[in-house]
C-alpha cells in the first residue's frame, strides 16, 4: 500500500509508522521536526519519505500534499494522527488557540484535501485520530475536549458524505482513550494503553474498514457511560 501519516514522529503516529513500515508498503509522512524526520527516513529506508511543515501553516502543509501526490503514484490510506491538547483551567488565551488552529483549522484543512485527492482518484481510505476525549466537555482543557467534539462530528459528517458520493471511500474515526504519550496529561490518570497495543487495534479497525472504533475496546464501555451519563452527575467528576 502507499500510506500517508500526517503526524508520526511521536506517539501514535510513530507506533502506526513501525507497524506499516514494511517491504509491501511506501510510507509518506509529514511533521515538524527536520531532526526526526530525517531518522525516520533513515531508520526505514527506503519504506518511508518524508516532508517537514507544519500543519497549521497551510503553505507548508499543501506543498507537503503536493510533494507526496508527485511521488506516489496512488494514494491507498492517509491517517491524520496530529493533534495537541494542553491543561489550561485557567483559560489562557495564549494556549487555547494554538489547541484551535491545529485540532480545527489545520487539521480541517488537511482532511478536506485527502478527501478530495481520494475521490478525485475514485478509491483510497481516510482515517483520522479523534479522542474519546470529545464526547463531553472537560473542565481542565475546555479547547482540546471541544475540538475533538469538533473532529468526531466531521468525520461523521464524511462519512455520510462518503455514502453519498457512491461509498468508493472508506472513512473511519478511531476514538483513543488514555494512551501512554506526551498527549496524556493531568492527575489520577486510569486505564493509560500502551502505545503499542493501542496501535495494533487501530490497525485492527482500519483493515475492518469500520466507520468508527473506539481503542482499546475497553473504552467503548467507558464511552456508553459517559455518553449517557446525567449532566447533574457529570459535572461532579
Amino acid at each position: 500500500m502507499n500510506i500517508i501519516i500526517i503526524g508520526a514522529s511521536s506517539g501514535i503516529g510513530k507506533g502506526l509508522l513501525k507497524k506499516y513500515a514494511t517491504s509491501s508498503n511506501k510510507i509518506a509522512i509529514v511533521a515538524r521536526r527536520v531532526s526526526i524526520l530525517k531518522e525516520l527516513e533513515k531508520q526505514y529506508f527506503p519504506n518511508v519519505i518524508t516532508y517537514a511543515a507544519d500543519i497549521t501553516i497551510q503553505e507548508e502543509i499543501s506543498t507537503a500534499i503536493e510533494y507526496f501526490k508527485s511521488q506516489l503514484s496512488t494514494i491507498d490510506l492517509v491517517i491524520v494522527c496530529s493533534g495537541v491538547g494542553e491543561i489550561n483551567p485557567e483559560l489562557d488565551f495564549g494556549i487555547e488557540l494554538p489547541t484551535l488552529n491545529t485540532n480545527v483549522i489545520g487539521w480541517t484543512y488537511v482532511v478536506d484535501s485527502f478527501y478530495n485527492i481520494l475521490r478525485q482518484q475514485g478509491y483510497g481510505h481516510l482515517v483520522a485520530i479523534t479522542s474519546i476525549g470529545g464526547l463531553r466537555g472537560e473542565a481542565q482543557a475546555p479547547s482540546y475536549s471541544a475540538s475533538k467534539a469538533y473532529q468526531i462530528n466531521y468525520m461523521e459528517a464524511l462519512c455520510k458524505k462518503a455514502y453519498k458520493d457512491g461509498n468508493c471511500i472508506k472513512v473511519t474515526d478511531i476514538r483513543p482513550g488514555l494512551v501512554d504519550t506526551r498527549m496524556a496529561k493531568g492527575d489520577n490518570l486510569f486505564w493509560v494503553m500502551p502505545v503499542d497495543k493501542v496501535v495494533t487495534q487501530i490497525i485492527n479497525a482500519i483493515k475492518q474498514t469500520r466507520s468508527k472504533a473506539y481503542v482499546t475496546k475497553r473504552w467503548h464501555l467507558l464511552a456508553l457511560i459517559i455518553k449517557h451519563l446525567p449532566y447533574c452527575i457529570y459535572k461532579r467528576m
